[in-house]
């Protein structure tokens, strides 16, 4: 069985503003860049003339009231997409709890009421060239979670029995022996320290590059990745 996370990287309130305002630029050029002298896209203007477009947008009322220009293109935040295999056979209850997470059919935590999903989720922990956590979906801080369970469930010895042996396996994060909900972890290098405690149940089978621009900004130490890294779709093939 296999999931996917898409993945980007960067603060995407900032990066919905901005786009919407280099949107605006487009709609102002296709309308009225021609009374101008400017070509009919942003992508095409020099130095110039997105000075000019800045001069004669300003001067326009009616755009505006619409909002501010960007006359410049945007770097994408989207990072591309996780594939990652689940360990069915070893750890069918924890990989039927990340499924079911992934494609969010089971609706809303009974007790926290937040919806069972891992969309728009973050990865909340992070160090560098060590491992990636996420999967929050009540908190997004690290201090909650929950299950199609209805909330801890026990961990499956089969999994704990699995080693924390390269970069790219799926893991359960806890609290504690026993204490699974929806938060895991990515790693990002071997970790035997954590082998017998925590539960391996998948690993990353396409989109290694996408781990390795996840680590680029993961946390130097110990703490949230130096730039917001959120799940934007998920579900299962």
């Amino acid at each position: 069985m296999q999931v996917f996370f898409d993945i980007s990287i960067g603060d995407r309130a900032a990066y919905e503003k901005e786009r919407a305002a280099f949107g605006r630029a487009e709609e102002f050029l296709a309308e009225k860049g021609a009374q101008f002298g400017l070509p009919p896209s942003a992508t095409e203007l020099s130095p110039e003339e997105i000075e000019l477009l800045q001069a004669v947008y300003a001067d326009d009322p009616v755009y505006q009231k619409r909002g501010p220009l960007r006359a410049t293109p945007l770097a994408d935040i989207f990072a591309g997409r996780l594939e990652i295999e689940l360990f069915t056979d070893t750890c069918p209850k924890t990989c039927e709890n990340f499924r079911q997470l992934c494609t969010g059919e089971a609706g809303k935590g009974k007790e926290s009421g937040k919806a069972l999903h891992y969309l728009n989720s973050t990865f909340h922990r992070s160090v560098h060239s060590a491992f990636l956590q996420g999967g929050d979906i009540t908190r997004g801080d690290g201090s909650g979670g929950d299950s199609i369970y209805k909330g801890k469930f026990a961990d499956e010895k089969a999994g704990l029995k699995l080693k924390h042996a390269e970069p790219g396996l799926l893991s359960m994060a806890n609290s504690g022996k026993n204490a699974n909900t929806s938060q895991f972890f990515l790693t990002l290098k071997p970790l035997p320290q954590l082998d017998g405690k925590h539960v391996v149940f998948g690993r990353v089978v396409r989109g290694i590059s996408v781990l390795e621009a996840m680590n680029a900004v993961a946390h130097p130490k110990d703490g949230p990745p130096t730039s917001p890294i959120t799940i934007t779709a998920c579900g299962q093939f």
